[in-house]
């Protein structure tokens, strides 16, 4: 899966040294996991000697794909000798605040994720992915197989302004260095998606 013409549209690098320096020495990759057979999910996180699968969903079932439900897929790694921590302090679906200062969002989920952000509960989640991060070689994931249809893309933001190397995995040719979104502005040294 190649990242489409119009990704530019979509994202782009705001700040260049917030997007390559990247001198904390973690990396952290990301991956939906879409429609994919669990065997080729599983071959993905080998591929890239994943250790723990960090799930962002904020609600982690799948009626369509149980393969991908929390308790099936918490067994389904452990057999493979890969660690599962829900991290429901980073899933998404939040709603827009209706004095949102995100405004350089024009989509309401994003920008309900954006408010989001500023929560204690939300560093509370960045902590403890952070915390796995460094110990050992951690995706998150969450069900969009494209990242910048999903927070992912702002939960990545974040992490690049803490120089963190973040790597999108869309299939098992193809990655994706983090650019910062389009709407996100580094102003003295955090992540703002305000309009300039």
């Amino acid at each position: 899966m190649a990242v489409p013409k119009n990704a530019a549209a979509v994202t782009k690098v705001v700040s260049k040294t917030a997007v390559t320096k990247h001198d904390s020495g973690v990396t952290i990759w990301t991956i939906g996991h879409s429609t994919r057979p669990i065997d080729e999910f599983l071959g993905l996180l080998n591929e890239y000697q994943i250790e723990t699968v960090v799930d962002v969903r904020r609600f982690p079932g799948s009626r369509k794909y149980p393969q991908y439900g929390k308790e099936q897929l918490e067994i389904t790694l452990a057999e493979n000798s890969i660690n599962y921590k829900w991290i429901e302090a980073l899933g998404g679906r939040r709603r827009a605040s209706p004095n949102s200062v995100n405004t350089a969002w024009r989509n309401t989920s994003f920008r309900g994720y954006a408010d989001y952000m500023d929560s204690p509960e939300f560093a509370q989640g960045l902590t403890q992915l952070l915390q796995l991060a460094t110990n050992a070689r951690t995706v998150i994931m969450c069900a969009e197989a494209v990242w910048w249809r999903c927070h992912r893309s702002m939960i990545a933001d974040e992490l690049c302004v803490r120089d963190i190397k973040i790597i999108h995995i869309l299939d098992a040719k193809h990655e994706v260095l983090h650019p910062m979104t389009s709407p996100a502005r580094i102003v003295r040294g955090r992540l703002t998606y305000t309009l300039p």
